[in-house]
Order: structure tokens, then sequence, then C-alpha cells
């Protein structure tokens, strides 16, 4: 599935931190990385990443730079579009996304309404 459009793109750096997080968290090799949108947040909905076993009846699979991946459909109405990538400087460590689907955000940069 490498080679397919993906829904969801990741830049070098965001891959390259999830391997790493993967190996140094020895997940299962059946796991892929979750990507979903919840509820909640200061700007009504927020981000969640976690390495979880699909879902085959609700979830889309796709590989990118390595990185298995899936997401619910509920959450890929809102992260089509979308980049993800790492920081790792004065202003911050963690993933960023940029998600053209996001109308506003809180000034924590993990909730955004659409």
């Amino acid at each position: 599935m490498e080679n397919e459009e993906t829904p969801i793109t990741l830049t070098d750096k965001a891959a390259e931190m999830i391997l790493k997080i993967r190996a140094d968290e020895n997940v299962p090799e059946d796991h892929a990385l979750r990507l979903q949108v919840r509820g909640g947040g200061c700007s009504g909905f927020s981000y969640d990443l976690h390495f979880d076993a699909p879902k085959p009846d609700i979830d889309r699979r796709f590989t990118v730079k390595g990185v298995a991946m899936v997401v619910d459909q509920m959450s890929l109405m809102y992260l089509a579009g979308t980049e993800i990538d790492y920081l790792d400087g004065l202003t911050g460590t963690g993933f960023k996304f940029k998600n053209p689907n996001v109308k506003s955000t809180c000034g924590c940069g993990s909730s955004f309404s659409a």
C-alpha cells in the first residue's frame, strides 16, 4: 500500500520518530499507529496517536515511509490531507499536525475545531 495515494502524510522526521518509539516500546508486529480524532480539548476536538491492533470492519489501513497506520472512518473525515511532522526545538517537542480541515486551533496546539 506504500505507493497508493494516502490521506495522511508524514515528514521524514515524524516517520523516523514513530519508528523509534515503536522499537523502544516493543510494539507487537500486528499493531499499527492509530490516528484518531476525539471530542474534547479547548477547541472541540483533539488528536490521539497510539499503537493499536487494526479493526478491519472500521479502519482504513495504509503505510507511509515504513509506518503502518490505521484511521477509523469518522476520524478520517477530519484528518484527510493532514501532514504530521515532528518538532524538537526551543519552542517545543512533539508531533505537529498540519491539517487543512481545521477552522481554528487553541494555544495548546493539540486541539482544533473543524
